[in-house]
């Protein structure tokens, strides 16, 4: 039955309640290693090629106050979703489907790191209860234990999810389904009057579960051409849908870095260009898109030289007030003699529809804006979204932190953290509460 926006409800609901999905026992989570943002893969090749055997420590943060993973999340089936991880491997289609991933034409992943991957077992992990929550920890060589992140954020999702539903009748459950389809056939009539406003599946993090970012994903793909839903960053889904896996690199690198630099506070310093010299001769033009926030936006277009404004192909944007770090874009590529419009800014930052059409119609003819909806396109159906993360936190027995366009992302030992500010000369007050 078709409703309002041309969506067909019932084959909607049947897809997505069956009855057996809430029984005690149900197939993994993750069922390939594939099932991670793209950006794994692309850090991954740089990390495995220079710095594979750095030890380093991934730590899971609940940044949603008031919500007792505990509570929710059995720590049995946590273990079991993680253990069934370790015993993943990549099978021959999937590193088949690395291989002939390409930009241009050029093959993105050599054999050396496809054949790494093929040997590739995730090392274990810490997990204890601390007031409520968990304490997850992911320690080990960088090369192996990066590709932790966007798993275990699935993983602890989908299981409070899951946990929610559990305790729902079964109409109950039909009922956040059907806000779901709504919500999502909302956002596509929407985004359907204005095919100027181009967009990213960035929602594998906190997905509400693996078959509903499934879900969605066959949706947006089926009822948007290419040129305006240009893929998504679940390597695994973009296999299965022909889509564009999409992703450059993370606040990861820059953490990481700072902790293999750490000599001097100059050294810290310098960690930042090395990444940006190091992703250009790993990628060069075809991934060059820099994420500007993990010290301040100020501190990146500082630094950011003229020649690498006129090569990189464009920046993220992760933090900050929307139309200020636009304008510093914009400001700094005037500054370097380079037109604004030949250039463009990818914004990742919490985004729902209307804010991303807000910034669209900001920006228009200054300079090109595209979009990375995340938990608000993989996870509004009703239940309160959580803000869920695992970043690096740890570096060659150093410290790392982020500090952001916004003091509420900041992340690390507040001592450390405020060596940081000094280093790299952040003055950034604004605080603002992370919703997803």
């Amino acid at each position: 039955m078709p409703n309002d926006f041309g969506l067909d409800l019932d084959s909607g609901l049947s897809f997505l309640t069956d009855r057996r999905n809430y029984q005690e026992k149900r197939p993994p989570i993750i069922r390939s290693l594939l099932d991670v943002d793209f950006y794994k893969f692309t850090m991954g090749q740089l990390i495995y090629h220079q710095y594979a055997d750095v030890p380093v420590t991934f730590e899971f943060i609940n940044r949603t106050k008031g919500v007792r993973l505990a509570d929710s999340v059995d720590e049995n089936y946590l273990r079991e979703e993680l253990d069934h991880v370790r015993d993943l491997r990549f099978n021959k289609t999937e590193l088949h489907y690395l291989r002939g991933t390409d930009e241009y034409s050029k093959r993105m992943f050599d054999e050396r790191y496809l054949k790494f991957l093929e040997q590739l077992q995730l090392p274990p992990y810490r997990l204890e209860k601390v007031d409520g929550n968990y304490k997850l920890e992911f320690p080990g060589r960088w090369s192996e234990a990066t590709y932790w992140e966007t798993i275990a954020l699935a993983i602890i999702s989908e299981l409070h999810y899951r946990s929610f539903m559990k305790r729902l009748s079964d109409f109950q459950r039909d009922a956040v389904y059907a806000t779901g389809i709504s919500r999502l056939a909302k956002k596509i009539e929407i985004l359907k009057t204005r095919p100027d406003v181009t967009f990213i599946d960035f929602g594998t993090r906190r997905r509400f579960s693996r078959d509903w970012q499934d879900y969605v994903v066959r949706v947006l793909a089926s009822e948007f051409p290419k040129e305006q839903f240009r893929g998504t960053s679940n390597t695994y889904l973009a296999m299965k849908y022909w889509l564009l896996p999409m992703g450059t690199y993370a606040h990861e690198l820059e953490m990481g870095l700072s902790g293999i630099m750490h000599g001097s506070d100059d050294e810290i310093r310098a960690s930042h260009s090395k990444v940006l010299q190091d992703w250009w001769e790993e990628y060069g033009r075809p991934l060059s898109v820099a994420l500007i926030d993990t010290y301040g936006s100020d501190f990146f277009f500082r630094t950011m030289t003229p020649q690498q404004a006129r090569k990189w192909k464009g920046l993220r944007v992760d933090s900050g007030d929307d139309s200020e770090v636009g304008e510093k874009a914009i400001a700094f590529y005037k500054r370097c003699d380079v037109d604004p419009r030949k250039k463009f800014l990818i914004y990742s930052d919490g985004l729902d529809v209307e804010r991303m059409l807000k910034i669209a119609d900001y920006f228009a003819g200054r300079i090109p804006v595209t979009f990375g909806p995340g938990t608000n396109m993989t996870n509004d159906l009703g239940p309160p979204p959580l803000s869920l993360i695992v970043k690096l936190m740890k570096s060659n027995g150093h410290d790392a932190v982020k500090l952001s366009d916004n003091l509420a992302k900041a992340l690390g030992n507040p001592k450390v953290v405020e060596r940081f500010k000094r280093i790299f000369g952040y003055t950034v007050s604004a605080y603002k509460e992370v919703r997803y």
